[in-house]
């Protein structure tokens, strides 16, 4: 009887994780998140990126001109050549296989100019690949290619 009520409450438990997990790939609670990684990386939240991003995570950047695991995107965030004025995300689809949910949409991103009064925006073409792991969504890899900027005046 014991080992009864000690089955069903680690299968319990074991499928309230998986649920919390596929709780955190639904699509409006993926794009509530990501929205936070786009926060984390305007204001330099490298406490943030430590817990969202897998230990595998990799971003490629536009035309590959730059590539960045988890390690060295944190060391940027640290230590920011440049601060964002604003990062949003727009546009936004998901496409779901498992565990596993990429998000495609575009992020525009506004930079103060030299004159520290006005700014300029680029915008990027993004996919964010999401896995749920245990009980967590983790950010596994990010590709962007730059489609669009604005005059720098």
């Amino acid at each position: 009887m014991e080992k009864r009520l000690l089955m069903a409450a680690l299968v319990a438990w074991l499928w309230g994780n998986q649920a919390a997990a596929q709780d955190c790939l639904k699509t409006e609670a993926l794009v509530a998140l990501d929205a936070r990684y786009e926060t984390a990386l305007q204001r330099g939240d490298a406490d943030f990126l430590q817990t969202l991003l897998a230990a595998e995570f990799y971003w490629v950047h536009n035309l590959a001109s730059l590539k960045e695991d988890k390690a060295a995107l944190i060391a940027r965030v640290k230590q920011p050549t440049e601060q964002a004025k604003q990062r949003r995300s727009h546009d936004i689809t998901a496409q779901r296989l498992g565990n596993t949910v990429v998000l495609q949409g575009l992020s525009s991103v506004d930079k103060w100019n030299d004159d520290g009064k006005t700014h300029r925006t680029s915008r990027y073409q993004f996919m964010r690949t999401y896995v749920a792991v245990e009980d967590e969504c983790k950010l596994l890899a990010v590709q962007t290619m730059k489609v669009w900027s604005s005059d720098s005046q």
